[in-house]
């Protein structure tokens, strides 16, 4: 009970207490006030006055784009590398398999006569059909036009003559050719023959049709192969397309075709 009773007071005179004064020495009032400031101070200001200072953000961001751009380069130039090796593989391939070796003798729809040699220079996209076709021709057809309009907008690219091959040389003579090929494009050549002719160039490039039961009025369907053809400017057969392909994957592939393209001719 005593020690609770003088408790008051002894605080009392701890608080009336004043701190010793610091030792002066020399410098020692510049040294007092460097304690107070450090005083101030929290872990992490003093730390940083001890460690340099690495580079901004925006310099930090700089070089991780410019490191991100060198990749993107080298990634998109390996793929190309690699699309051109794997065309390459298969323009090799298609060529080894024989397709339209040899030349044709037809008539245009001009009744102008026709052979593979005329087209020697030029891309050629060539389809083999029939003017009766009610559907997938015409379809075909209006495909190989949107190619040849889409590279004829690219001034840089040479042009690409469209040629259609008719399969029913019975029905499709020049003036049904004319007829026909006119509704489509100003370039597109419409190319008959006799059926003898028309079997011989037909086998050249793999071509299979066969004329159905004809009907009462006498007409009848031509089943036959759908694809297009693309001749390089040597000639040669170089690719085909199928009906699953749209407009612009064929372009696409013949842009491609023009870019790798060197002549064995020469």
């Amino acid at each position: 009970m005593l020690l609770l009773a003088q408790a008051p007071k002894a605080w009392h005179r701890l608080f009336q207490l004043k701190p010793p004064a610091l030792p002066r020495t020399p410098g020692g009032e510049a040294q007092h006030v460097r304690y107070r400031l450090l005083s101030r101070q929290g872990p992490a200001e003093m730390g940083r006055q001890d460690q340099p200072q690495g580079p901004g953000l925006r310099t930090r961001l700089l070089i991780t784009a410019l490191i991100g751009a060198g990749l993107g380069g080298v990634w998109l130039a390996m793929r190309a590398e690699k699309e051109q090796w794997q065309q390459r593989r298969r323009t090799e391939a298609l060529r080894q398999a024989a397709v339209g070796q040899g030349d044709f003798s037809l008539l245009d729809h001009r009744g102008q006569a026709r052979c593979k040699a005329d087209f020697r220079g030029q891309w050629v996209l060539m389809y083999f059909g029939f003017t009766h076709c009610p559907d997938i021709c015409p379809e075909e057809l209006e495909k190989l036009v949107q190619v040849v309009r889409q590279l004829e907008a690219e001034p840089g690219l040479p042009p690409v003559q469209p040629i259609f091959i008719t399969v029913d040389p019975e029905r499709d003579d020049v003036a049904a050719m004319a007829h026909y090929v006119q509704d489509f494009h100003p370039r597109l050549l419409g190319l008959t023959g006799s059926a003898e002719q028309v079997a011989q160039v037909s086998r050249s490039y793999r071509v299979y049709y066969s004329a159905g039961p004809k009907d009462e009025d006498q007409d009848y369907i031509v089943d036959h192969s759908i694809a297009i053809y693309l001749l390089s400017p040597d000639g040669l057969f170089t690719d085909y397309y199928g009906r699953a392909r749209s407009a612009e994957q064929v372009a696409d592939s013949v842009r491609r075709h023009m870019a790798a393209f060197r002549s064995v001719l020469h």
